[in-house]
């Protein structure tokens, strides 16, 4: 689990610094969507970091990460819930190139590993709080 939290963590900053930089994740380079996606660094800033924490809480076996890790997973889902809807509204998957298959791909790891996460770490908060004592 702490590698996936990881994985998770270093894919969404790399993806972002290949979005700015070389823009090979672009989808299209239509201005709505381009405008889109520069909406997310934030939120994703935000997702990756409670990845972070979640890992290295469980490397601790820390009760805090039990809030980390649902946070994590619910900001997938949320993340994940935006962009597919955007996707949908705008003929994205109809226009599949391999960017837009590795968009897929994040939206599928969003809406797969999102509940996961939220169902892994309620599953060990007790466990957790257990080893605190």
């Amino acid at each position: 689990m702490i590698v996936l939290l990881w994985v998770s963590a270093v894919v969404t900053v790399v993806y972002w610094v290949v979005f700015f930089t070389s823009g090979a994740v672009h989808s299209t380079a239509e201005e709505c969507y381009l405008v889109f996606e520069r909406a997310f660094p934030l939120a994703d800033a935000w997702l990756a970091t409670l990845c972070v924490v979640a890992a290295e809480g469980l490397r601790r076996q820390r009760e805090w990460a039990v809030l980390a890790g649902v946070a994590a997973g619910s900001a997938l889902v949320y993340l994940g819930g935006m962009d597919i809807l955007y996707n949908l509204e705008n003929g994205m998957y109809a226009r599949m190139n391999a960017a837009m298959a590795g968009e897929a791909a994040i939206n599928l790891w969003c809406f797969t590993f999102g509940p996961f996460l939220l169902t892994y770490f309620w599953w060990q908060r007790r466990r957790l709080r257990l080893a605190m004592v």
